[in-house]
């Protein structure tokens, strides 16, 4: 069964299309999208016109490769982006004009997708804190083995942080202090889950973890491999590193993509609260993530 996985995030859009089976799935295209569904607005619950017409012209291109590759069954799901946006089921029925029907789905459904998709690299040998920094939504998911003991995705997105509270080059103290006082507003129920479960490990989900690991192995691409341990002591240090940067210090990162060359900052505040709130023993990159999760709950629904 030959499938496609569109993910339309916050700042990316990603198409996968791959050939499922009982033994896995055999990845056969894969891109990327800048789109910036966010771009400017975020956080007044709008999409705006420039953010939607680059949406809808992605989807279009990603039609005609799920066309040329005789894709049997399309699994389009949007976040936190669309869902907040007040306009967000107006891109959806613009969307369908171009050939795909998109599924809006819940900050719940959201965070046991990325649960999946960590799950299938196999990083996941005791009870863990999986962590998946998105443009407007933040998810976080406590599991083991057996499965998910808890998740629950908040509206701290890097794009929505970065609109809200960048306002500074290189990020302010004030600009910074006033986003830790809104984590410890947010995340109580966080910190007192992880006070009763005691995840010993914390699994960063692709995207800026993925940029973690590129700046900590000399720029080098972690794409090709789907989980690697990362030095807590290393990467405390090139988070402080970062946040006191500015934008063309970060520019000219080894590593660091444009996309991210100013979320990054939102990301290492974010994973730094989350790393002195929380004793954690290893830190993981998983590069699996939401659209993995998505494509191995096809596999076990239609692969042969």
């Amino acid at each position: 069964m030959r499938a496609a996985v569109i993910d339309i995030g916050t700042n990316t859009f990603h198409l996968i299309i791959a050939d499922l089976t009982h033994g896995g799935a055999d990845i056969l295209y894969r891109t990327t999208v800048p789109v910036l569904l966010g771009q400017g607005r975020i956080n007044e619950n709008m999409i705006i016109p420039e953010a939607f017409e680059r949406g809808i012209k992605t989807l279009e291109e990603f039609h005609r490769q799920i066309i040329a590759h005789d894709v049997a069954i399309v699994k389009a799901t949007a976040t936190s982006a669309v869902r907040s946006a007040t306009n967000g089921q107006a891109f959806v029925d613009k969307a369908k004009e171009t050939g795909i029907d998109i599924e809006i789905i819940s900050g719940d459904q959201e965070a046991a997708y990325i649960f999946n998709g960590v799950q299938a690299t196999g990083v996941i040998q005791q009870t863990s804190l999986v962590m998946d920094i998105g443009g407007g939504s933040t998810e976080f998911i406590i599991g083991n083995e057996q499965g998910i003991v808890w998740k629950k995705s908040y509206n701290i997105g890097a794009a929505r942080l970065m609109q809200a509270y960048f306002h500074s080059d290189p990020m302010s103290e004030s600009d910074h202090h006033a986003i830790t006082t809104l984590l410890d507003q947010t995340l109580d129920e966080l910190k007192t889950v992880c006070a009763q479960y005691r995840p010993a490990a914390l699994i960063g989900s692709a995207g800026a973890f993925e940029s973690f690991a590129a700046l900590l192995n000399n720029g080098e691409e972690v794409r090709a491999i789907a989980t690697m341990p990362l030095d807590i002591a290393g990467y405390k240090a090139l988070s402080a590193r970062l946040i006191a940067s500015t934008h063309e210090e970060r520019v000219h990162m080894k590593g660091l993509i444009s996309l991210r060359v100013d979320m990054i900052v939102i990301a290492a505040i974010l994973t730094n609260y989350v790393l002195e709130h929380i004793p954690f023993k290893t830190l993981h990159l998983s590069t699996y993530d939401l659209k993995m999760g998505i494509l191995y709950a096809l596999k076990t629904q239609y692969g042969k």
